[in-house]
């Protein structure tokens, strides 16, 4: 029986910073063994070199230290030794995203990619881990919440843990504070949601929301085979956003304003992007998680793992999220239309569509989708979005063309069954075999179009098709994020973006080919005023709206630690921003019945 690897974590300085992250192994390789640390974490496709958070690393045995060599940024090996060996690290953990480890006087958390060395040969052990209090005065009344094993731990205590292997150990983030944990079950599944920074939210609310949107998922793909419990967790700030997959849970941000209040009443716009979020990352249990491709299978945690697949694994998701919300019966058809309409104008505002295919920000999403600059938006398409609408246009499709006889639904459990449920990975001309060979056509066509190419969806048919009439019209001004018809569109385009500079706003990003552009403004410059009138934050929009088609204005901005004065000339503004409507119908029997793909 192969020795259990002992891990040890301790918060040992919330003021610094600082954990402590100690690995034992009974048995090291007796020519020297060595050790690894992740350099990416599954489910964000940038290298992130977790290694540069080491402050220092040393070794010893049987009470005497060893000599540590370093061979690479994330790669070491110890000198050879006859007993147990033992690596203690010190891990600087100011990092407060989902990705990273973070840790202060209010909380702890933590991500195994950032601290837990891998041991070469080894990482297929059974492994324990030892989660500490950190010393008074910190952490009277913290609790732990992660989805780990427990080993002897309390429920949300400190304590002992374990983990099938490395690649497990790995999987469940760690969160450590005063938390607000809700519990609930999903078909007999024990599940919970841990909460940081916010203890005044509706929690019996939420946990009902989330069991008619886990319900829903699971009816669609069923209970994977090893998920015995999952956890959400979820740190509410003032302001923030995202999230991350993992096996048995998901590490979320989300604004505090978004979480729900008792006496709410409906579903907020607020409140619907948490459910949202939740949802998508809840999906990922089965289309990423378990159901992954092949180039992921398993994951080669210290360098770039290509596939131009991702807009399956996040896309499909991503249809998948919102939809769930629908079918779980917590928003109506108009709302979801808007949430359709919403990625419908991101896609159509950027120019990356036509530069960049789907397949490609999937391959590139290391060096491109992950690493944008301000031109992002005229050279990346985003296969979260496009790859939302390629399903739905996959799935209207397959329905129009089979009499409703195959779906998306039916597709993605097909896949599950030979992906997912068998752990083989996902070729990555995988979904569009099982496609051609449950649908009896080809699909060919499609892919290239859609996938492989830059051309624009045909949407605006299928949609028709099933009752759902799109329109397009100008934006509102730079908040408008569509989804929704208005009285008061722009008449004129600009071209150009700003954010929050040192000085005041800057512009932050340039569209190719439009007036700002042809004017020669760039990213960073600092807009001081437009003919004479100064620019505030925030009045932009306003100051637009004085202009006509093919009026020109001054602009006088500062670059660097120059002055200079651009002349702009306004031209008529796109109408790329995208919201849809259910088509009248003689009777509701046959509106439900062009609409039956929003239910099943």
């Amino acid at each position: 029986m192969s020795a259990t690897i002992r891990y040890r974590i301790k918060p040992k300085s919330p003021t610094a910073h600082l954990f402590e992250v100690e690995l034992t192994l009974d048995e090291p390789n007796p020519e020297g063994q060595e050790f690894t640390l992740p350099n990416w974490i599954p489910g964000s496709y940038m290298i992130r070199d977790y290694a540069r958070h080491i402050v220092s690393l040393r070794a010893e045995s049987d009470g005497l230290n060893v000599p540590l060599e370093k061979l690479s940024k994330s790669h070491w090996r110890a000198a050879p030794v006859t007993r147990a060996l033992t690596v203690i690290a010190e891990i600087y953990a100011f990092d407060d995203s989902v990705r990273g480890s973070h840790l202060d006087t209010s909380h702890a958390y933590f991500n195994g990619v950032c601290g837990f060395l891998e041991p070469v040969g080894q990482s297929d052990h059974a492994c324990e881990l030892d989660i500490e209090a950190p010393d008074s005065p910190w952490g009277k009344n913290w609790r732990v919440a992660t989805s780990m094993e427990s080993a002897g731990a309390p429920q949300y205590g400190f304590g002992r843990y374990r983990a099938a292997n490395y690649a497990e150990l790995i999987d469940h983030p760690v969160e450590i504070g005063e938390l607000s944990i809700g519990e609930f079950d999903v078909k007999g599944i024990p599940h919970a949601i841990a909460i940081r920074g916010e203890q005044s939210a509706d929690m019996a609310r939420l946990c009902h929301d989330l069991e008619r949107i886990c319900g829903t998922h699971m009816e669609l793909l069923g209970a994977p085979a090893d998920l015995d419990r999952y956890l959400f967790l979820l740190h509410a700030p003032v302001k923030g956003y995202g999230g991350i997959e993992h096996r048995w849970s998901s590490s979320n941000v989300i604004s505090r304003s978004h979480l729900p209040r008792k006496g709410d009443e409906g579903v907020s716009d607020d409140y619907r992007e948490l459910l949202g979020l939740l949802s998508h990352e809840y999906f990922h249990l089965w289309n990423v998680k378990r159901m992954k491709p092949a180039a992921f299978t398993p994951y080669a945690l210290d360098q770039e793992s290509y596939t131009g697949l991702l807009w399956v694994f996040e896309g499909i998701t991503s249809y998948y999220d919102d939809l769930a919300l629908l079918r779980s019966g917590l928003i109506d058809a108009k709302s979801y239309l808007e949430l359709v309409g919403r990625v419908m104008t991101r896609v159509q505002r950027g120019q990356g569509r036509r530069r960049q295919t789907v397949e490609e920000s999937s391959f590139d999403a290391w060096t491109k989708f992950y690493k944008q600059d301000a031109n992002g938006p005229n050279a990346v398409v985003s296969y979260y979005a496009k790859g939302a609408l390629i399903a739905l246009a996959l799935d209207l499709k397959l329905r129009e063309e089979t009499n409703g006889e195959l779906t998306l639904d039916g597709v993605m459990a097909e896949c599950w069954a030979r992906f997912g449920e068998t752990g083989v990975g996902m070729p990555e001309r995988g979904l569009e075999t099982v496609l051609s060979e449950l649908g009896g056509m080809a699909f060919e066509d499609f892919f290239d179009a859609a996938v492989r190419g830059t051309h624009d969806l045909p949407l605006d048919a299928l949609l028709e098709g099933h009752g759902i009439k799109v329109h397009y019209r100008a934006a509102d001004g730079a908040g408008d994020k569509g989804g929704r018809a208005s009285s008061t569109p722009l008449d004129v385009w600009f071209g150009a973006t700003q954010k929050t500079g040192n000085g005041g706003p800057v512009v932050a990003t340039v569209t190719n080919d439009s007036p700002a552009e042809k004017a020669g403004l760039q990213p960073g410059d600092e807009i001081l005023a437009v003919d004479r009138l100064r620019l505030r934050s925030g009045n932009l929009d306003s100051l637009l709206r004085r202009y006509r088609v093919r009026d020109k204005a001054e602009l006088v901005i500062s670059r660097g630690d120059v002055v200079d004065r651009l002349t702009v000339v306004f031209e008529e503004a796109p109408r790329d921003t995208v919201y849809l409507e259910l088509i009248e119908e003689p009777g509701d029997e046959a509106r439900q019945r062009r609409l039956d793909f929003l239910y099943a």
